[in-house]
């Protein structure tokens, strides 16, 4: 249990406890600061801030669920679009290795197949819906048509059909089974007015990392000769928003260093490397920590002080000595969320919470910016 825990509800006076958190941080040689899940952007920009005035380093969960896709998207670019855009010209719909009804249970109805949309007004009777099973990874049981890849065939896969789409022919040789169903997955799209690929961002341990770029090129080429877009599934509690809001604050979606007095790159320095070689002696933990990684989680209990802030503080996974309680984000917190397409949503909270996240964020920050101030830092805060 953590050495003090203040609740939502609790009477408790906060200021000695976020007196103690700054005198913490003040006094520690590298500070991190990491950002979970459960969080408005308004709180997550306050947390930026936080990392910014401490001159930490800042990394989120992206690191460790969709860090690869990112930065292939950034060697090669994207082809995406909008949810609203998905259902309302998407004749054709790809599900790679991911059956939405599981994880998403309301993608189908809203977005893709079933809605009808400006192009396509009947429906699912004017979609196509083709199934790319991963091994067992299956895509919808209702597809009309279904290709089948193992693991370690999908990145080949992707850059046969890629090749195909471009009408480039491939030798076969070895590959001539990969080949003919990479081959058969093109003949399909062949017709397409508009091709919606749907893919999980964040799958589960063992697929290839190549996989994201592989699909990012796939979905590029089938813009060739027709229109393709990548709709990528996340997971909750307002991920995308955490890449969002990094990337506005500091230019980066994520492992930034402020160590310098300015932020800096470090993709190749995550918060879980940080932590493995024991660089970090006081961490700051905002959002659930039931979403932190695993191995983020050994880190932080390798003999690191942990200041947890946010909804469930208190029940962190990994030692904490001090822990605030706070409400959720869109069920005690208003403010904004940035959905897996990158629209930004308003929350309109159902419940109301006395402490919320942002207060506690604001009040810690403004208690370190007044023992050091930084030119810059005190205004944007």
């Amino acid at each position: 249990m953590p050495s003090r825990v203040i609740s939502p509800t609790g009477q408790q006076a906060i200021g000695d406890v976020i007196d103690e958190a700054a005198e913490l941080l003040l006094a520690a040689r590298r500070p991190l600061v990491y950002i979970a899940t459960e969080l408005s952007c308004e709180s997550q920009r306050m947390t930026i801030a936080l990392a910014d005035i401490l001159g930490a380093a800042l990394d989120s969960i992206t690191t460790a669920t969709i860090a690869e896709s990112i930065l292939a998207a950034q060697r090669r670019g994207r082809v995406t679009a909008t949810l609203g855009e998905i259902r309302n010209r998407a004749d054709a719909v790809v599900f790679w290795g991911v059956d939405p009804a599981e994880r998403y249970p309301r993608y189908t109805s809203r977005y893709a197949p079933q809605p009808s949309g400006l192009h396509v007004p009947r429906g699912r009777a004017d979609r196509q819906v083709i199934a790319v099973d991963i091994g067992r990874d299956c895509a919808p049981a209702d597809a009309d048509a279904r290709v089948s890849f193992a693991p370690d065939e999908e990145v080949a896969a992707l850059a046969l059909a890629r090749a195909g789409v471009i009408g480039v022919v491939v030798a076969g040789g070895e590959r001539d089974s990969l080949g003919m169903r990479a081959a058969r997955l093109v003949d399909l799209l062949r017709n397409a007015r508009y091709v919606a690929v749907v893919a999980d961002g964040e799958p589960a341990a063992g697929r290839d990392p190549r996989r994201g770029e592989a699909l990012l090129l796939f979905v590029e080429a089938l813009n060739v000769s027709s229109r393709g877009a990548l709709s990528t599934l996340r997971g909750g509690g307002n991920r995308s928003g955490a890449e969002s809001v990094m990337t506005w604050q500091t230019g980066f979606p994520m492992a930034v260093d402020f160590v310098l007095g300015a932020p800096s790159y470090r993709p190749d320095r995550p918060a879980a490397a940080l932590l493995e070689d024991r660089e970090v002696d006081v961490a700051v933990v905002v959002g659930s920590p039931r979403s932190v990684p695993p191995p983020v989680a050994r880190g932080l209990a390798n003999g690191v002080t942990c200041i947890a802030i946010g909804p469930y503080a208190s029940q962190s996974p990994y030692p904490v000595t001090l822990a605030v309680d706070t409400g959720i984000a869109g069920i005690h917190e208003q403010g904004t969320a940035v959905r897996m397409d990158e629209v930004p949503l308003p929350l309109r909270p159902a419940l109301e919470t006395p402490r919320d996240t942002l207060g506690v964020l604001g009040a810690l920050t403004t208690a370190i910016a007044l023992r050091t101030p930084r030119a810059g830092v005190v205004a944007r805060v």
